[in-house]
Formats: C-alpha cells, structure tokens, sequence
C-alpha cells in the first residue's frame, strides 16, 4: 500500500468514527435518552475548587452593560439576552456557553456582579437547560461549564432564592450526567480528557456515593496516562495543550486535598512531569515557543501557573517523548522541533515545522515560527501551518507534511495533519562548552527523494549559534526530477527585531536594550524578504525573514551562522 493510499484510508476511518460519535451523541440527546440525565437534585455545592486563570473586574463591568468581549471577539447584545441572539463566530458561542467568564464576576466582588451571574446562569437555564444541542451541549463546551458553574458557585449562590437555588443544582445534576454518558466515545484528546476531569471536579464538589468519586478518579487516571508522555508533553505535541491542561489539573490536585482525598498518582505524576514541561518551552521573557498551534502567549498565565512549580529549577534540554531539543547558555535559548506528526486524531492544529527551531537571547526573540491567531480569521490556519511559515527548509516550495482540507472530512474532522515525517531522528551532542543536536526528517522522501538533516550547535557561552542543514538522496540514490529541486531556508524574524546591513556587508539583527547579532553563510549569499507573524498579541504583523535559496543538486550542504556582536564593535 503507497503512503498515500494509507494515509487515505486513516482519514475515511477517523471520519467514520466521528460521523458514528456524532450520530451517538443525537441518539443520546432524543427522547429515547433524556429521561436517564433526570435523578436526584443534589442538596448543595460542597465545595468551590479554585480557579487559576486570570480575572479582570473590568470585564465583569463590560458584561454587565451587554458587551461580551469572549475569544477575540466583542459583541453587543443592545440589552437582549446572548444566548438568543445570532453569532456566527463559534469560538465566542463556545466561550460564551464554556460560562468561564463567571470569574470577572468573583475578581468585581459586588452584589451587583453576583447578581449578573445569576441572571445569566437562570437566562441560559431557561433557553438551553433542557434543550440538549447545538454550541451549547457541545461536550468540550458542557465540561468547561460544568466546572465554571462549580468553581464560581460561590459567586452565582450569592443571595439566591430557594427556587434558583433548586433548578441550578437540578441543571447541573443533568449536565453531568450527559457528559458521563457521552465521555467514553469522544475521540481521545483534550475534550476527552476535559471531560474526565469535570466528572472529578464533580464528583468531589457534590454529595455521591463513594464508588461515584472512585469510577471518576480511575476514569481521569486513564486518561491522564493515555495523553499525557512520559517528558510532560501532551500526544498533539502542542505546547499550548500543556498550559490549558495544567490550568485544570492544579485546581482539582487542591480540591482532592480540600476534601481529604488522596489524589490519584496518575494526576500527582502528570503534573510533576508537565510543570517542568511548561518551563521546557519557555522563553526567558515568558513567551511560549511557537510550535504546532501555539500563538501569543498571555504572560501572567503562564507565571500563574509555574507559581505552583515547586522545584524552580532549569527547564530540562531534552524532551525526547514530545519531540523537542532546547539548547541555553548565556543567556540564549533555543527551541527547536525534532519531532514526528502526531496521531491523526489530535493532529488538528499540528503544523508542517519538523526541524524548524525559535532563538532568543534575553528577553529579546530574533529567530521565529509565525505562529497562529488563535482568534482570528480561519483562512489564516492553512498559511500559518505550512513549512514555509516556520524557520527550517522547504524543498520545492512543498510543506513536509500534508493537510486534508477536504469539503467532505472538514465538518466531521477539521482539518488533521494526513502527510508527513515518519522517521525523525534526533542525536543529542553536548560537550566541550557546547550544547547541539543533530536531527533528520523523511517528510520529502517521498516525492522529492530527498532526507533532511539537520545540525545546530550552541557555543562561545551562548555567543555562537552554528547551524548545517543536509540534504541526502536516501541510500545513496540520486534525487527525483534530476536532482534539481529547489531548496529555500528560511529564519523568520521576530517583528520587534530590526535587521539590516552593515558596511562590511553583514546582516545585522538589533533590539533595543538586546544584544546585537550579526548572521552569515558560507555557501549562498542571504537574501531578506517580507513575512508575516500570526502570533501577535493584536493579531497579525508583517515582519522579515532572512531567505537562502539553493539547488540540492548544486550544493548539498549549507553553513550558517548567528554570532553575538559587542556593542563596541557595533561602534
């Protein structure tokens, strides 16, 4: 069977599973189901967990005079209720139903915010409490309400009468029992795993019975040691996955504890593995590096979080399990992708970036991947995916992995990765004061016949970046089409960076208060040309990148090289 055969195939069965999970889940929310998510009314809300994201009173103050600013987007309600008018924007429907925003709510600490809260829980209560479907009921979108309407009971209950008090216990008991029914068949990754912890969170928040705590305890175990690698990485290899799912396990760690619970040891190790995780892909100004659907990062969540990271130590170097290296010394950090695809089924943000790496010195970023606009436009996704936005090389002007952007899979799938690296390796070589790696990919293999190996080494106390990319026939064959494919490298520059030449003929990249940098190549002269950068906190910018275009069949290897220039020399 051909690649692409195979890959085909994987692609018609995970969207037959999603068409059967789909056609599952309206079986379950008809008439014939309903009457199984009616029961017992539990009698109240034992206790609040914790909540660690951020909480703007501000934002409380917005929502109450109708203006929602949810996922990017500020919409208007003009004094209707949002949960009747139309929004075509779905990642403000989900945020809205998601009920996350209660925390503003808390942050105002005001009878006013309190009694906001309550209107818009009993307004939602009254449209979709027993209507099961749409945005609403969708389960990543239910288990992120689930455990909003915990957290932030305090705030809701806040001066309720008996009846609110009532249908919001009787609302919530009804959620959780779906979610408990559908969690088993949804596909593995982070709505599953989402899932699993609002059933926890829910079973040490309200009265059940003891064997009701043990099933969502082992449930979340299971889960936990499915998704989450032995490194601390999550399976989509998406740095972003690790912060939101460390934003929901911390919380519940301390609400087992709050209860006298001893919390499962799959949770204790998922987070004494991921916290290190979320360090390993930090740059020292706190910015995440871009790789496989990361866009900007919000600082002080990030910090929230590593808050609870009690050993406070250097990020590891290696992450051989998520496919990543890190290189640090003297105050520069590299990051670097030596990955393979992730499984079909949580490849829906994974980008064609094998081998593609981010360097900054100091606070300063130089050398980046473009990243996504998380809440931007969606036809930006297909351009902020492909290799030619991340800072490796493209043969042929081809990404090294393929998308299915089908009309037929997209509604069922999205959008997986179904082409890519399968063989990645990576040769971890430090010593004699320096730090380095050596890595290849076969994602060009085969249509252009071509292996990508990749060398970089940091040195000079983190004065030196050396790098050497290869490009091999495999077994010694020579390359399709005569040899003659088009290699491009391409080192995308971050938008704060300044880059130009100098008199000695030299690219320079300059920040202000950062340290200078000047880069060269042995083989092919260097050429600047426009970019653009998706992961900027207003969305996105234009910026530069530094371009070397060759043919494999003329040079086969190239040298290149960032070196820290003095301010005296700059002079």
């Amino acid at each position: 069977m051909t690649i692409a055969a195979d890959n085909s195939t994987r692609l018609w069965t995970l969207a037959a599973l999603a068409f059967w999970r789909r056609a599952r889940r309206r079986l379950r929310a008809g008439p014939a189901y309903r009457w199984r998510y009616s029961g017992r009314t539990p009698e109240r809300v034992l206790i609040a967990p914790p909540d660690l994201r951020l909480a703007d009173p501000q934002i409380a103050m917005e929502i109450y005079y109708g203006r929602y600013p949810l996922s990017g987007h500020l919409v208007e309600t003009g004094g209707q209720s949002p949960f009747q008018i139309e929004v075509h924007e779905r990642g403000w429907q989900r945020s809205l139903h998601g009920f996350r925003w209660l925390r503003h709510m808390r942050a105002a600490g005001t009878e006013l915010a309190s009694a906001n809260a309550r209107a818009l829980v009993s307004d939602w209560i009254a449209h979709h409490g027993s209507h099961i479907a749409g945005v609403a009921w969708e389960p990543g979108t239910t288990a992120k309400r689930i455990v909003a309407w915990l957290q932030h009971s305090s705030v809701v209950l806040q001066g309720a009468e008996f009846p609110f008090y009532r249908a919001f216990l009787k609302s919530l008991a009804m959620q959780i029992r779906y979610l408990r029914s559908v969690a088993r068949e949804l596909p593995v990754g982070k709505e599953r795993l989402r899932a699993r912890v609002a059933l926890a969170f829910s079973a040490l928040s309200l009265p059940v019975p003891p064997s009701a705590l043990r099933s969502a305890t082992r449930h979340l175990s299971d889960e936990l040691e499915r998704q989450i690698l032995p490194d601390g990485g999550h399976i989509s290899r998406n740095p972003m996955a690790v912060l939101e799912i460390l934003s929901d396990l911390l919380p519940l760690r301390q609400t087992y504890a709050n209860q006298a619970e001893t919390p499962p040891p799959a949770l204790m190790g998922a987070i004494d593995r991921m916290l290190p995780a979320l360090r390993f892909f930090r740059h020292q100004d706190g910015a995440m590096a871009r790789f496989n659907g990361m866009g900007a990062t919000i600082h002080d969540r990030v910090a929230a979080i590593l808050r609870h990271d009690d050993t406070d130590g250097a990020p590891l170097l290696h992450a051989p399990h998520s496919g990543y290296e890190r290189l640090s010394m003297g105050g520069v950090t590299v990051i670097a992708d030596t990955g393979a695809a992730p499984p079909l089924e949580v490849s829906g943000a994974a980008h064609a970036g094998c081998l593609s790496f981010e360097f900054s010195s100091g606070r300063q970023h130089f050398v980046v991947n473009a990243g996504v606009d998380t809440f931007g436009a969606a036809e930006f996704r297909p351009l902020a995916r492909a290799t030619a936005a991340h800072s490796t090389a493209t043969i042929n002007d081809t990404s090294s992995a393929r998308f299915s952007h089908s009309p037929r899979f997209s509604d069922l799938v999205g959008a997986p990765l179904v082409g890519g690296p399968r063989q990645v390796s990576c040769r971890r070589q430090d010593g004699n004061g320096s730090q380095g790696f050596v890595a290849s990919h076969d994602g060009y293999l085969a249509r252009f016949g071509l292996l990508h190996e990749r060398e970089l080494t940091l040195s000079g106390q983190g004065g030196v970046l050396s790098g050497r990319d290869r490009f091999l026939p495999s077994g010694g064959r020579p390359a399709r089409a005569g040899g003659n494919n088009d290699v491009v490298l391409r080192f995308h520059i971050h938008p704060d960076t300044n880059l130009y030449q100098d008199g000695a003929g030299r690219l320079v990249l300059t920040a202000p208060g950062a340290d200078h940098w000047s880069f060269n190549s042995a083989e092919v002269a260097p050429r600047v040309e426009e970019s653009i950068y998706f992961a900027g906190l207003a969305g996105p910018q234009r910026s530069r990148q530094i371009v070397l275009s060759f043919k494999a069949s003329e040079i086969a290897e190239v040298h290149w090289q960032f070196e820290r220039i003095g301010h005296r020399e700059m002079d």
